[in-house]
Order: structure tokens, then sequence, then C-alpha cells
């Protein structure tokens, strides 16, 4: 995603469905490094191997910080069959790391806490409006157009396809 902003209104360029996946992390004790570290640092390993493949599915991804003790990754992806194919397949990242991380929650009793939540968004169920933005969420993902060219009105861009 861009730094620069892009003068005036732009919506994301996709028309097509997407998935939204929303997944995060709580420290509920910063004394227990040994429990919440491990999970903090095993999501960049496993965002990095995506964004090497093209064909992975995923469209985009952003961290954000929800307060001192959340962490929150809201990523973008083609359809929920590639999300799901890279959540169980045995030769990436993502397996070890769930395995690794459910041992580690059952070990800390509650020392870090997780979440996961994820959305299928069929085509002309979705809307965004950046103004005066750098390319950002879905637009950040899929690229950005001038509002006009998908609808001035929200309404208009929401729009079955």
């Amino acid at each position: 995603m861009g730094s620069r902003p892009i003068q005036g209104r732009t919506t994301a360029a996709s028309e097509e469905g997407v998935v939204v996946f929303l997944i995060g992390m709580r420290i509920n004790s910063f004394a227990a490094v040994r429990s919440w570290w491990p999970v903090a640092r095993a999501m960049g390993p496993m965002v990095e191997e995506l964004t090497r493949d093209r064909d992975s599915g995923l469209l985009g991804c952003r961290t954000l910080l929800g307060g001192a003790r959340e962490v929150h990754l809201v990523q973008y992806w083609e359809s929920q069959e590639k999300l799901l194919a890279y959540a169980s397949a045995r030769d990436k990242e993502h397996r070890p790391a769930w395995a690794a991380f459910n041992r580690r929650l059952r070990e800390g009793r509650g020392k870090v806490g997780f979440w996961h939540e994820t959305y299928v968004v069929p085509a002309g169920s979705h809307e965004s409006v950046y103004v005066n933005m750098p390319a950002s969420g879905l637009g950040g993902a899929t690229g950005v157009v001038p509002v006009g060219r998908r609808g001035d009105r929200a309404a208009e861009r929401l729009r079955d396809s």
C-alpha cells in the first residue's frame, strides 16, 4: 500500500467478489513473553510466503494495532477456496505455525488470546471511497480508480454486477 496520497476521490478497482479475513491476538499477560511472543512472530513468515506466491490468492494485507495489547491483520483474498487451501496446505508455513500455536495456547492457560473472522463478500456487495488517501484497504489490495468510473454514490457502487 502506497504512502503518497492520491488527490480526489477514488474507489477500489475490483468489482469482483472478495474474502475479508480478520485475524488477531491479544496479550493477556505481558509477563508471559514465552506465550505471546512466538504467536506475534508467526504471522510475518506466513504473510511473506503468501506475498511471494502470486497464485496464493492473497490480494493484500494490513497490520493494525488495537491498543497496547492487541494486533490485528486485515487480509483480502481472491476466494474462500484459496484461503482454505492455504490454511490446510501441509507444505506451507500455516500448518506448523497453527500446531505450535495450539500447543502454546493450551500451555499458556489464557496468557494470550486469539481470534479470526472470515467474510465472503459477493461481487456487487462491497463499495469503498478514499478521499485524498494513499491506496489503502481493498483499494490498496486491488488498486484504485476514480470514483466516477464505478459510480459517484455508494448506492451506485453497491449495485449487483
